[in-house]
């Protein structure tokens, strides 16, 4: 099943690519699709004929993601005008302003003297650590390697590698079950010498991914979604894979790394605050606060400082003003999701969808009190569909974001393992490791 199920989803995949290839407006977007669909396709030909699935997910990711990227960077770098989206420009002026004058963002007179078709631009409407992946290009000048889209992808394979990492290091239940009980009758037979004793399981030797984790790898990687964000625009992509990281370092039991993680996220996009709050919620039930909260507030803190003490209403414009449409110009951010259409069929749609959102904020906040999630499993499906909710219903919003909720979603599952905490309650045994 689990093959028919790959097959299918690099297929359909294929199509996806192909028509994006042949009718997409953005040209960023053909080229991927130009690339993409062959990738795809490979991909549906080798299903039955390579064993590991995660292995086959990762070489699609270099094939339909990192390949059209590095191919983009390189066509920007030697003219094309063509091959990246807004984003990136933007991502990439962030790092030359912080640079030049100690804050990404201009303020609100700079913006208005900037022409009106490019004003636009002159909008940084992220936070200020994702800056650091535009000081390449501010440093070094225009070159493929310097493209913020690499520098996205560095960032992302590294992390979603140690997220993969960790989360396969958790104990299988055949391991739980096999661990000795505390009470165990007397030996009857002569011991077993060290040398002719079974080495203890080691969780990545030899032991296949499971496939609650293959199909996290392929939301996080493959799916169109999330390939097509990465080799187009890609700022997205670290900081869900940051978030991903921070949950598999509490599932694993790491607090202190995984404010590090998601403080990380935070610093760089305002979409990774809803994970600092789950995990936040899940530190004081797990007792484990104190070592998360130094990272995960801090960080986010700390990367405002110098644009808070530059040009405080600068940051204030661009964070806060131009996401909630009081900006200069308005945002281009518009999917036909629940939200978008209410604030534009309804009278005074944009407040109902407002009120909207708050009122379903406030709905999960109170089921995040009363049934707060003790495990990681558990603050992956808060995180993944209270982020679903909100972009359904955000007056401006965009398709993309979906790879949010899909991949947390997704990554729930490979989270959840029978251990000491959450055995099955027919396992009699006394004492679990």
């Amino acid at each position: 099943m689990t093959k028919k199920l790959d097959l299918a989803l690099y297929a359909l995949s294929a199509v996806f690519a192909l028509v994006t290839a042949l009718t997409s407006t953005l040209l960023p977007h053909r080229a991927w699709g130009a690339v993409a669909a062959w990738g795809y396709l490979a991909a549906a030909l080798l299903v039955y004929l390579v064993r590991r699935r995660d292995l086959l997910a990762w070489a699609a990711w270099g094939a339909v993601a990192l390949l059209p990227l590095v191919i983009q960077s390189v066509q920007r770098a030697a003219g094309r005008t063509d091959r990246a989206q807004e984003e990136v420009l933007v991502v990439e002026q962030m790092g030359e302003s912080l640079l030049h004058s100690g804050t990404p963002y201009l303020s609100r007179t700079e913006i208005a003297a900037i022409p009106l078709d490019e004003r636009l631009l002159g909008y940084r409407p992220y936070q200020p650590g994702m800056s650091l992946f535009g000081v390449p290009r501010a440093l070094t000048g225009d070159h493929w390697f310097t493209d913020a889209r690499v520098w996205f992808a560095i960032t992302a394979v590294v992390t979603l590698a140690a997220a993969v990492t960790l989360v396969r290091s958790l104990p299988t239940p055949s391991a739980v079950r096999s661990t000795r009980p505390l009470f165990q009758p007397a030996r009857t037979t002569a011991p077993v010498s060290q040398a002719e004793a079974p080495a203890a399981p080691r969780p990545d030797s030899g032991v296949p991914v499971s496939p609650a984790l293959v199909r996290a790898i392929q939301a996080a990687t493959v799916l169109p979604v999330t390939a097509l964000t990465l080799a187009t625009g890609g700022d997205d992509i670290p900081v869900l894979a940051l978030c991903l990281l921070a949950l598999a370092l509490a599932a694993t039991g790491r607090p202190g790394w995984s404010g590090v993680a998601v403080g990380a996220a935070a610093a760089c996009k305002l979409f990774a605050l809803p994970v600092v709050a789950v995990l936040i919620v899940h530190a004081v039930v797990t007792g484990s606060w104190r070592r998360l909260l130094p990272g995960a507030l801090g960080l986010p803190l700390l990367a405002l400082l110098p644009p808070l003490l530059v040009d405080a209403d600068a940051l204030i414009e661009n964070v806060l003003r131009f996401p909630m449409g009081h900006g200069l110009v308005t945002s281009p951010a518009q999917s036909p999701f629940p939200g978008y259409l209410i604030s534009q069929s309804l009278p005074g749609g944009r407040y109902i969808a407002a009120g909207l959102l708050v009122l379903a904020a406030a709905v999960i906040g109170i089921l995040l009190l009363r049934r707060p999630p003790r495990t990681a499993r558990a603050a992956a499906l808060f995180c993944g569909y209270g982020l679903l909710t909100a972009i359904l219903l955000m007056p401006t919003t965009r398709f993309g974001y979906l790879l949010y909720p899909a991949a947390l979603l997704l990554f729930a599952p490979a989270l959840s393992k029978d251990t000491g905490s959450s055995a099955p309650r027919h396992d009699t045994a006394l004492y679990r490791h």
